[in-house]
């Protein structure tokens, strides 16, 4: 599995959402950790993306097994943090249900879960709406030239190396299989954009009846690109996330 990282310390993991790499949630998260020190920032590209291989993978599951393969395997033994946005909130959710021991922290940003519901329309709340191509206008609510460029530069890139017929094929059987129980009682930061049309926010509401120590945002002004389009608040709501995390340690 490819990855970068920066920093030393405590892992930290990072998930990238579909059609994507690692670029993107390294640009968007490693301001939101700057000054945090003894952390050591890790992005991974998901399987199918990026440069990470998806050859062997026919599922959801297989995904999730490679996954925590790779977790264990760069932290050593250790726990870790793990943070994900979108499709890796997903992922992010399940591999804190399997190995709660491990995970010391959990932040799930805008994340694809189970049971989305309550969708809200796409609404642009600043720009023309006639920027960039379809993919731009539909990703981000904030549709500014700023925005349009950390778009070219971190997001569309990347699209060019997706393996689409390993997508298809672990779409086929993307979703995870159930287990018992999905609760977390870590400390847990949940991140959801008020605009986002893609998974809503009224899911990862939900997750508060089975994490008993997360914190929720709902933030206004912001869609499923809520990384780019609010990265001071989204700065602001891990920092307090990793204090909880100190403290619990």
């Amino acid at each position: 599995m490819h990855y970068v990282e920066h920093g030393t310390g405590r892992p930290l993991l990072v998930l990238h959402g579909a059609g994507v790499d690692h670029r993107e949630t390294e640009a968007c998260f490693e301001p939101a950790f700057a000054g945090a020190a003894g952390l050591r920032r890790i992005y991974p590209d998901l399987p199918g993306m990026g440069l990470t291989s998806a050859d062997s993978l026919r599922s959801g599951d297989d995904v999730l097994d490679a996954l925590l393969a790779f977790a264990d395997e760069v932290a050593g033994g250790s726990d870790y943090l793990l943070v994900g946005h979108s499709l890796g909130g997903y992922y992010a959710q399940a591999m804190a249900g399997r190995r709660p021991a491990q995970v010391a922290g959990l932040a799930l940003v805008c994340p694809l879960l189970p049971g989305i519901r309550d969708i809200p329309e796409h609404r642009v709340v600043r720009g023309s709406g006639d920027l960039g191509d379809e993919v731009f206008r539909d990703y981000f609510v904030i549709q500014s030239p700023e925005m349009f460029e950390r778009y070219e530069r971190y997001v569309a890139p990347s699209a060019g190396l997706v393996d689409q017929a390993a997508a298809e094929r672990i779409g086929e059987s993307w979703q995870l299989t159930p287990r018992e129980t999905a609760t977390y009682d870590g400390p847990a930061a949940i991140i959801a954009g008020r605009l986002d049309s893609t998974v809503g926010y009224a899911a990862a509401a939900d997750l508060l009846d089975d994490y008993p120590h997360a914190s929720l945002a709902v933030v206004d002004g912001a869609g499923h690109a809520l990384p780019h389009e609010q990265p001071e608040l989204l700065k602001v709501l891990l920092g307090e996330w990793l204090s909880r995390v100190g403290h619990s340690r």
